[in-house]
């Protein structure tokens, strides 16, 4: 099967470069088809130039592409470590505060049972009163 794929391209070829050699005048064939040392011709050389100032110019604008793309990946990546920071700090902060909150209900509490204790009784707890049935 590849055989005949093979052998089916290559004989598309060979017609279609006879088609267009046929439109070829007898001085733009002498021009193209003389050999140069390393067996190409000038026709070859210069669409191989214009191929590759193609690829060159495709490169280029594909890697400006990608420094853009690197560059707002970079920015963001940089986003959002700012608002990463930022919330990490107002959460700090928060708890920090409620832990001092905490801390100051909790050192009146002691001070209040332990007064209660020695006898202050304006510093008891109210007694709890269960909701009527």
């Amino acid at each position: 099967m590849t055989r005949n794929l093979m052998a089916a391209t290559a004989a598309l070829a060979l017609l279609a470069s006879g088609q267009a050699a046929a439109f070829q005048t007898p001085a733009d064939t002498a021009a193209t088809a003389k050999p140069m040392k390393d067996g190409t011709t000038a026709e070859e050389r210069s669409n191989t130039a214009r191929l590759n100032a193609e690829q060159a110019a495709r490169a280029k604008s594909d890697n400006t592409v990608y420094a853009q793309e690197v560059s707002a990946a970079q920015q963001q990546v940089a986003h959002d470590q700012q608002v990463f920071s930022e919330e990490t700090a107002v959460y700090e902060a928060e708890k920090a505060r409620v832990a001092a909150m905490s801390a100051e209900e909790r050192m009146k509490w002691e001070a209040d049972a332990a007064a209660c204790k020695a006898g202050d009784k304006t510093r008891c707890a109210a007694p709890a009163t269960t909701p009527p049935r």
